[in-house]
């Protein structure tokens, strides 16, 4: 059965009704904070197994990310727009999960072109299988600020994957972002929050904040994060509250690191259920 985008949007509209939500009566205004306090190291608030790359990025061994780094996870860019397709992606794939390590798929949203046809683009490029999480990364096109994806663009995106594959997309995105704020220092914004009712609502957190004690959206409140991006490629200062070790991995010369928030077992079974496939095969 093919549902229509309006019955996707409504089902999940239903949802998010019934879930706990953020911004309640008597609450105090703000974004909420996504730790109980500063974090000394990566490692003391999740498990730090996940990188995500691109083709500026040079892999030197999988194998050796795996075995020396803890690397269990990647997530490689696939597409950006309509009509950019990472020419690194497959080949890379084919590395990775023959490292034996989990992958995922991420599009880089833009302006230009709907979010439906974005989302066509993006899965032809990632060509998912039952076994890749797939995201998309909502936030300042920094080349091009007017081309930067709209809030109705993604919400058309992640639904349009949706009704093609019956699974949410990750939501990567700074919390200042995601409820409608400007970045500090830009002047930009996405022009409106993303509410509790929201199809990226539902969608799981991939939070970027490269601060020691981050800030969650206001409409994650209550769910809190799935992976945090805690340091950039660049390993500069500004990019990551760890230092310099925090962009070091072995076989990588560079990447963007993440938490993922749970242990070893719980990593393979949320990726597995992301990925939608069933935890218990």
């Amino acid at each position: 059965m093919r549902l229509s985008r309006r019955e996707v949007i409504g089902g999940l509209a239903g949802l998010a009704a019934v879930m706990p939500l953020a911004g309640c009566a008597g609450q105090v205004p703000g974004r909420p904070r996504a730790t109980a306090g500063p974090v000394m190291n990566p490692g003391d608030y999740g498990l730090d197994a996940v990188i995500d790359i691109n083709h500026n990025d040079i892999v030197t061994d999988f194998i050796t990310a795996r075995l020396s780094g803890n690397v269990r996870g990647v997530v490689h860019k696939a597409s950006e727009g309509n009509d950019w397709f990472d020419p690194l992606y497959q080949q890379r794939r084919q590395e990775a999960e023959a490292a034996g390590l989990l992958w995922g798929a991420y599009h880089f949203g833009t302006r230009q072109h709907s979010g439906a046809e974005q989302a066509a683009a993006f899965l032809t490029a990632a060509q998912p299988g039952p076994a890749t999480l797939l995201a998309l990364d909502l936030e300042l096109n920094e080349r091009i600020p007017s081309n930067s994806m709209t809030l109705l663009q993604a919400e058309d995106f992640v639904a349009a994957v949706l009704m093609a594959t019956g699974r949410l997309p990750m939501l990567y995105v700074r919390p200042a972002w995601a409820d409608g704020d400007p970045l500090p220092g830009t002047g930009y914004s996405l022009g409106g929050a993303i509410g509790p009712n929201s199809v990226l609502a539902q969608c799981d957190l991939w939070l970027a904040d490269y601060r020691v004690d981050p800030e969650l959206p206001r409409s994650w409140a209550a769910r809190g994060w799935r992976l945090w991006q805690y340091a950039g490629d660049s390993g500069a200062e500004g990019s990551g509250p760890f230092g310099p070790l925090a962009h070091a991995v072995a076989g990588v010369d560079r990447c963007d690191r993440n938490l993922f928030r749970g242990d070893w077992p719980a990593l393979a079974s949320f990726w597995a259920g992301a990925a939608g496939v069933s935890s218990a095969g």
